[in-house]
């Protein structure tokens, strides 16, 4: 559905949600949404597709614990049980409980990650154990205390894991463990797995990878000796502090140096893969389907060149083959997809927009797949025989999303979701079926099965007792809407009223916002966390809007990346539009304009509330980056480059560096052990504020991390956020 633009007054686009009249109504609490989770919807996870494509795996709870079974696609009903929790226990010699499998190439055999422990955002660490399915056998992986990232051969009986930095492999046909390297260390040497920044900003920690017919283990080695250490007091409830210390490049400083290998089975030798000429990033490493050629990644510290290398196995020579340049930087992503040796598709925005394009020839041939003025979100994967393409993509507006299919040649192409809102499918692996989700604001997920041409084959869940639940709250509509700037820009942006609204009276506006390159808050679907919260604030009087500022996602290159060596600079701009334009509106107190966020949105409401106080009477930042020279390398300087080549990109839009122009009310919340967003970034901006002579307001939450979550840590975060803004808005 087309959104109409308009400059003098909003126009609206109204999610259709019945709301019955207010007095009838419930009124939120903070205890429904973070105590009894009263907003969470129903999910349907099916486990992996297997191989015949008619069937998938998944995880379910009987009284001797999680099983796991097989279940149709077309009907649903579970064929047979392939993993019993009661025969686990009973071979085990007592409970045995995973939480996280993996089948082998013939799925004859599942790994079972047990008594897992998170690390970082991604990696974890567990215990494993191998349960054949055909002769009801259970062994463990390894007596390691944990073991990290364990990863079947696809042919051998092997199994390749982590250990204390160092790869292994063990042959669960003799139990004989063989170990590949023997210099990990930590904060040292890691061997096939990733360092801290590769894993939060390249968005993996598993770093080695089995060949196509398994002769050959491609894997990472990096070398941190040299990162700087950055160190976090954690409390705990003790009578001395520990210390975590780990890696983390900031931004201009030494990364890992990062070297490929392949190790060969049939020399039991380690080969480096050498590739010309030099590179700060390794990015992606990847078997193509030739057993011996290693696909690599290449990237330049701008991250504006990426080199792709095919690579001999058993010589480690490499050969450029594509590259992929941008003025400003290219992203890293996991769409590519082979259809033969010597041919690939590939998502890239060289003309203007993300699409599919089809390389062929070692990179001499590259042909697009799609076209248009709009972007491709998610790419799903190509049916050879047919030669179709799934994907997803934001055709009618960036912040809905639909799945389609198109044919190689780029003819047929056809929408699959007819329903307007927030589309995703998961396809099993002969792309026969797909499971559909589907939302809207403020309306529950619908997830549903359909066959590859769209059609539906039935309903799995439709949270009709969620919607009876929502029935009885006290609820707005939420209303899409879109303006024009004083640049005649166009910005889409969301407004959530009182559900007593009066025209006639004058009420204060919270803005939501996050605003960083790629990322959107405008979308049109469900959120059983935020919304309700603004929903409550709209309950007590206060309109709740966001709007999508440039450097946001789904609306082309130029628009993503128009903030380009100048992050802030432009998202605080549109910001201002936005207050300048609610202040517009009759039913708006121009006074009382206040704005929060959490990470890049705390950065942006701190910016907002200090270099553009003008605008705003109150913010709140959760977890913000206060100065861009205490972030990772990657990310900042993928937008900003260094400090050293780019001082003005950092100085002249800091918030710390703004302190003095601080009027309205500010409130500032960090957890003390942020891995991500250090809480440095809060006492530095806390002793500009004193300097400058300011009033504010902090809370510290100890040892929780970036996420701020645990126990009541989430209840009290949103109750303190809640206070702030009834007592200053």
């Amino acid at each position: 559905m087309k959104i109409t633009t308009v400059r003098s007054s909003i126009a609206l686009l109204v999610i259709a949600f019945s709301v019955p009249a207010v007095s009838q109504k419930k009124e939120i609490t903070i205890e429904d949404i973070w105590l009894k989770g009263a907003f969470v919807a129903s999910n349907y996870r099916a486990g992996a597709s297997l191989n015949d494509g008619q069937h998938y795996s998944l995880m379910v709870m009987t009284p001797s614990g999680v099983s796991l079974v097989r279940n149709r696609y077309s009907d649903g009903k579970t064929v047979d049980t392939l993993v019993s929790a009661a025969k686990l226990s009973q071979l085990n010699g007592g409970p045995l409980q995973f939480s996280s499998y993996e089948f082998s190439a013939d799925e004859s055999l599942v790994l079972l990650a047990t008594s897992e422990v998170p690390i970082y955002r991604h990696s974890s660490k567990a215990i494993y154990y191998i349960y054949d399915l055909i002769n009801n056998r259970l062994q463990k992986l390894s007596d390691t205390e944990y073991q990290r990232l364990a990863f079947f051969n696809p042919v051998k009986n092997l199994v390749a894991f982590v250990f204390d930095n160092d790869l292994y492999f063990k042959d669960f046909s003799t139990g004989e463990q063989t170990r590949i390297t023997a210099d990990g260390k930590k904060n040292e040497i890691i061997n096939g797995a990733t360092d801290w920044v590769y894993e939060e900003e390249f968005g993996f920690d598993r770093g080695h990878y089995w060949s196509e017919k398994g002769n050959f283990l491609a894997y990472y080695r990096f070398d941190e000796s040299e990162v700087p250490v950055f160190g976090m007091d954690v409390f705990g409830t003790g009578l001395y502090p520990t210390r975590e210390e780990f890696k983390y490049p900031k931004a201009g400083e030494k990364n890992s140096d990062v070297q490929v290998y392949i190790y060969q089975l049939n020399t039991r030798q380690s080969i480096p893969v050498i590739l010309p000429g030099q590179y700060e990033y390794i990015p992606r490493i990847k078997w193509t389907p030739d057993d011996a050629t290693l696909m690599v990644y290449a990237m330049n510290r701008h991250q504006n060149v990426l080199d792709i290398y095919l690579v001999n196995a058993t010589t480690g020579k490499a050969e450029k083959i594509f590259s992929e340049t941008d003025k400003a930087y290219v992203d890293v992503n996991d769409n590519i997809r082979f259809i033969s040796k010597d041919a690939f598709i590939w998502t890239s925005e060289r003309n203007g927009y993300n699409h599919l394009y089809l390389v062929e020839k070692r990179g001499k041939k590259i042909s697009p797949i799609t076209k248009g003025n709009w972007d491709v979100t998610d790419f799903y994967g190509y049916e050879p025989q047919s030669g179709t393409l799934y994907f997803q993509a934001s055709v009618n507006h960036p912040g809905r999303t639909e799945v389609y299919s198109i044919q190689l040649n780029g003819k047929n192409l056809k929408r699959l979701t007819p329903d307007d809102g927030t589309n995703t499918a998961s396809f099993s692996k002969t792309f026969h079926y797909f499971i559909h989700t589907y939302s809207k604001a403020g309306q529950p997920p619908v997830i549903v099965m359909r066959n590859k041409t769209g059609a539906l084959v039935r309903t799995l869940t439709d949270n009709e007792h969620l919607v009876g639940k929502l029935s009885a709250f006290q609820l707005s509509q939420t209303e899409f809407f879109s303006f024009k700037t004083s640049e005649n820009l166009e910005l889409h942006g969301w407004m959530i009223k009182p559900a007593d609204f009066d025209p006639n009276k004058k009420y204060p506006v919270l803005l939501y916002v996050y605003g960083g390159p790629g990322a959107q808050t405008v979308i049109d679907r469900y959120d059983p966390a935020n919304h309700f919260w603004h929903q409550m604030l709209a309950q007590k009087g206060i309109i709740v809007v966001s709007v999508d500022n440039r450097g946001t996602g789904h609306r082309g290159a130029e628009f993503k990346k128009a903030t380009y060596l100048q992050l802030g600079k432009l998202e605080l701009l549109d910001q201002i539009e936005t207050a300048k334009y609610l202040s517009t509106l009759p039913f708006v107190d121009k006074e009382r304009i206040g704005i929060w966020g959490w990470s890049f949105g705390g950065y942006l409401s701190s910016l907002a509330i200090t270099k553009g106080a003008d605008y705003f009477k109150l913010a709140i930042a959760v977890a913000p980056v206060t100065h861009w020279k205490f972030y990772d390398t990657i990310y900042t300087e993928r937008y900003l480059r260094t400090p050293r080549e780019n001082p003005s990109g950092y100085d002249d839009n800091s918030p710390a560096l703004f302190a003095n122009k601080l009027r309205g009310k500010y409130l500032i919340i960090h957890g003390t052990a942020d891995d991500n967003v250090h809480y440095q970034n809060a006492m530095y901006m806390t002793e500009r504020l004193v300097q400058a002579n300011k009033d504010f307001e902090m809370m510290m939450y100890p040892d929780k991390n970036h996420g701020i979550y645990g126990g009541y840590t989430r209840l009290h975060l949103y109750r303190k956020m809640t206070d702030f803004i009834l007592n200053n808005l």
